[in-house]
């Protein structure tokens, strides 16, 4: 496999370093002079220098080949976008993974078509969720390109559908109950399956359906 990496930070360099290891072809492009010294020193031609916005860098790095796989992954969501849009757009790169450094411009990755992203802060912030079992129902992963979220329950003693048959939910159109984790291990639901309280039940959900499906779970949040 060939990829291009566009930027190299920690994110650019640990990826290359993986990707080397793992016997892939890695064009990495970096634009600031004394990192890219750093980075030759261990990379050697691996490593070229410029500004991977420009078209003539992306050229040079093999853009046109075109690659299987584009990482944009800079400091910066607006080289990250404009990268990305380029490769697809122009170039028919299959594949391009772009680093959204604030989840605040998400939206404007998701308007220009830009479906595989990578948010730290939102990976976090999802953590942070899974631990507060009281937000009820934390997404886990967006699929943009589908419209789905896959996303966590836990089911509290309280819960409507503790002790209730998966067959006998009434479940929101748009949603289904993959499996359920329970005492260290993981089941994958059926109709038969009986949800307990502390079951966390992993479900695919369309965004619009989520609130439904935590209140056919959940019951109503409180006020």
């Amino acid at each position: 496999m060939y990829v291009v990496v566009a930027g190299g930070g920690k994110v650019g360099t640990n990826s290359t370093r993986t990707l080397l290891e793992m016997g892939h072809e890695v064009t990495l492009i970096e634009q600031r002079p004394d990192r890219f010294a750093l980075l030759e020193e261990e990379f050697g031609p691996v490593v070229m220098r410029g500004d991977a916005t420009e078209i003539y860098v992306l050229e040079r790095a093999g853009i046109a080949r075109p690659p299987d796989l584009l990482l944009a992954v800079t400091g910066d969501d607006e080289d990250n976008l404009v990268i990305s849009q380029i490769g697809k757009e122009s170039y028919g790169v299959p594949k391009a993974i772009a680093r959204v450094n604030d989840p605040r411009n998400q939206q404007h990755f998701d308007l220009l078509g830009i479906s595989l992203t990578v948010s730290a802060t939102t990976s976090i912030l999802g953590l942070v969720e899974h631990e507060m079992p009281e937000h009820g129902l934390v997404r886990l992963l967006r699929l943009q390109r589908e419209g789905l979220d896959i996303v966590d329950i836990q089911i509290e003693g309280h819960s409507p559908a503790a002790g209730t048959r998966v067959g006998g939910l009434s479940l929101p159109a748009g949603s289904r109950l993959i499996s359920v984790f329970r005492h260290g291990r993981t089941e994958l639901t059926e109709p038969s399956t009986v949800l307990r309280p502390g079951d966390q039940v992993l479900a695919v959900v369309s965004e619009d359906a989520a609130p439904a499906l935590r209140k056919a779970l959940l019951g109503a949040p409180k006020s």
